[in-house]
């Protein structure tokens, strides 16, 4: 009678976490976003030389893509550890929050 006991709240137990965890990914992804709110990050309009002197060397600074034309200017990114710069010629457009893991996933996007 003990084992049958101690098997059912074994079984419970796991039972409980695994419908628990859905609902953790959920509180962590939103923490991230309220987090994202009060991160400083670089403003759209800021120079390259600004951003280097207010945040520091990015950890990566990849080559610009476009730029063929006046119409497709240069967009450049500089990566850094928990957020990516995007700039147009040398003014930033936008700084994204990084990806937590490869296969983090944000709400679907409306249709």
């Amino acid at each position: 009678m003990k084992v049958g006991l101690l098997g059912s709240l074994l079984v419970a137990t796991l039972a409980g976490g695994f419908i628990a965890a859905p609902a953790n990914a959920d509180v962590l992804l939103v923490e991230r976003a309220q987090e994202a709110q009060t991160m400083p990050l670089p403003t759209r309009g800021m120079t390259m030389s600004q951003v280097e002197k207010k945040f520091g060397a990015p950890m990566s600074k990849r080559n610009p893509v476009g730029g063929a034309n006046e119409k497709r200017p240069p967009i450049t990114r500089w990566v850094y550890a928990d957020y990516t710069v995007y700039f147009e010629n040398s003014h930033v457009i936008d700084a994204v929050l990084n990806k937590a893991s490869p296969d983090e996933t944000g709400p679907k996007p409306i249709k």
